[in-house]
């Protein structure tokens, strides 16, 4: 289980949306309920969101293992209680944004 006041980075790889090449980033992220969730503080400029919005499949890596998986934004409107504690668990990196779930197929 990880610990959650000590986010670790995990290596995210989505596909352009133009070029259909894809991109890799290394990111913080948490694990909550058997699933990753990494934050975007640029909300949707970052291209890895503007990518994962249009092709929601995506590779990521973690303590030297790779899944396959999809990504999706977390809406706080309709899931107030996981961006909140999604959110908690991250603001011990003082990270703040668009909430992104990555789940292992």
């Amino acid at each position: 289980m990880e610990d959650h006041a000590n986010p670790q980075f995990l290596n995210l790889t989505t596909t352009g949306w133009k070029s259909g090449k894809q991109h890799k980033i290394e990111i913080w992220f948490v694990e909550y309920d058997s699933r990753y969730y990494i934050m975007s503080e640029t909300f949707e400029r970052a291209h890895w969101v503007q990518n994962i919005i249009r092709e929601p499949r995506v590779l990521f890596s973690l303590k030297n293992e790779s899944f396959e998986g999809t990504a999706r934004i977390v809406n706080t409107v309709k899931e107030p209680q996981l961006s909140s504690d999604i959110s908690k668990l991250m603001s011990s990196k003082e990270v703040d944004g668009l909430i992104v779930e990555l789940k292992h197929n």
